[in-house]
């Protein structure tokens, strides 16, 4: 059977048992997901890049030490893994400081994977990717990262409520008021985030 096939906690099963190529299948799978949860809260490529090479170096040497169990989805589990490190660098940076997405020599929201369809339909969708993403920018910093973590790392909110410390309930609220920030902001900026 060819390797590529398999589930997630199959091919973690075979890494653990010493099948090395089943690493490499797991990162692949999951790349694009976990990258793109790290570069829209940290906003540069290269710390971006280091910090997901750092997660799964950290993977890696979890899953050989036995500390992955399967209460969860892995790439719940990476992600989770992924946020912390993001949590450490800020930590140790001592500052909040965000970065301009005009630093980076990739617009993560200019992909193909937010687009399909002709020329003016990408110009369109890259334009309301950039307005979404400036909009979320502006919300608090816990309703922020709710948003990220659901949306974009594609936790529930159970795990959202795990990630954070808070109860599901406060997990939920924060979402709600995230919500209702952005609709306020779309109103007040006049913003039409639809195709015509």
């Amino acid at each position: 059977m060819n390797s590529s096939n398999l589930k997630d906690h199959e091919l973690v099963n075979r890494f653990i048992s010493g099948e090395q190529a089943c690493i490499e299948i797991l990162i692949n799978r999951h790349k694009n997901r976990i990258f793109t949860y790290i570069f829209l809260i940290v906003k540069d490529n290269q710390l971006a890049e280091d910090i997901f090479q750092d997660t799964f170096i950290k993977v890696i040497r979890s899953l050989k030490r036995g500390k992955y169990q399967e209460k969860g989805i892995f790439v719940s589990w990476v992600i989770r893994i992924a946020h912390n490190l993001v949590i450490d660098y800020f930590r140790k940076a001592k500052h909040l400081k965000t970065y301009s997405n005009d630093d980076s020599e990739m617009d993560i929201f200019n992909s193909k994977r937010f687009s399909d369809g002709n020329v003016e339909d990408d110009m369109i969708q890259n334009q309301i990717a950039k307005d979404v993403k400036s909009l979320i920018n502006e919300l608090p910093h816990d309703q922020k990262e709710v948003i990220l973590l659901r949306h974009y790392g594609g936790l529930s909110f159970k795990e959202i409520a795990e990630q954070t410390d808070v109860s599901i309930n406060t997990a939920l609220g924060r979402m709600r008021y995230a919500l209702i920030n952005l609709r306020k902001l779309i109103a007040e900026k006049k913003l039409s985030l639809t195709r015509i």
